[in-house]
């Protein structure tokens, strides 16, 4: 095995089980001391673990982002499993906030609802809503990320505190005990406002996104009411999510035939 597949096989069990020790890898992938703690340096040089005495450890912290159009392929048969359910959640006449989540913009597309009415910040989601009937658009201003293709700031917040509707569908970088976590500060103050202003605050998120850890906390898991997913998560985050009352759906097999 070359040193790039190890540190690939390396990474994925990392994402299984939290730590390892050099002890581990020597017997599992049948390597020396000195290959498996050069594995190690190589791995934490490019930023993807922390070395421990003894072992390692992934990042308590997720510092890789993709942008827009990297996490539009990313998982796409979860996501849609994810989206066909939550668009049931959709009724006639609903007034809406979606933000700028590739999961959340699966749930638009398979809307089928009639007469509601979309506020956004994205401007993919706004685009795609133009081709479906029946639907009134309220597109946020304010400036633009290129990269994530969504507005943000004051005038953004300004916009929004204009309006109050009846259910909020957003995506979520991660989720984890103590809320929902972001790299990006300046949509958590807009995510922030979006639930005080919902009725109903749903988030979809797939299995890859529980747990996560980001630098920027958004809001703690009172502010949910319901996570949409393709996966049950740990016995720990259940929990959690039982404690503070948050309804959990998940995506069958069923809901992969419309």
């Amino acid at each position: 095995m070359f040193q790039e597949e190890r540190l690939i096989a390396i990474v994925q069990k990392l994402n299984e089980k939290q730590r390892i020790t050099v002890t581990e890898i020597c017997e599992w992938l049948q390597i020396s001391w000195d290959t498996a703690r050069r594995d190690l340096i190589k791995l934490e040089e490019q930023g993807s673990i922390i070395r421990t005495r003894g072992g390692a450890m992934l990042p308590s912290i997720s510092k890789e982002v993709p942008n827009y159009e990297q996490r539009l392929q990313l998982d796409t048969p979860s996501k849609q499993a994810i989206g066909r359910l939550a668009a049931t959640l959709i009724h006639d006449g609903d007034y809406l906030y979606t933000d700028s989540s590739t999961t959340v913009r699966c749930a638009m597309e398979s809307m089928r609802t009639r007469r509601n009415v979309v506020v956004t910040n994205s401007i993919d989601l706004a685009g795609m809503l133009t081709q479906k009937d029946e639907i009134r658009i309220h597109l946020l201003g304010g400036l633009l990320d290129n990269e994530q293709r969504l507005v943000f700031g004051a005038r953004t917040l300004e916009m929004l505190s204009e309006y109050q509707v009846d259910k909020a569908l957003l995506g979520t970088c991660g989720i984890a005990p103590h809320g929902l976590t972001t790299m990006f500060e300046e949509e958590s103050y807009l995510i922030r406002q979006v639930m005080r202003k919902s009725d109903q605050v749903i988030v979809l998120a797939d299995h890859t996104k529980f747990g996560k850890k980001l630098f920027h906390r958004v809001a703690g898991l009172e502010g949910i009411d319901m996570i949409v997913t393709d996966r049950e998560p740990s016995d720990e985050m259940k929990e959690e999510l039982h404690k503070h009352q948050v309804e959990l759906l998940i995506a069958g097999e069923g809901e992969h035939d419309d």
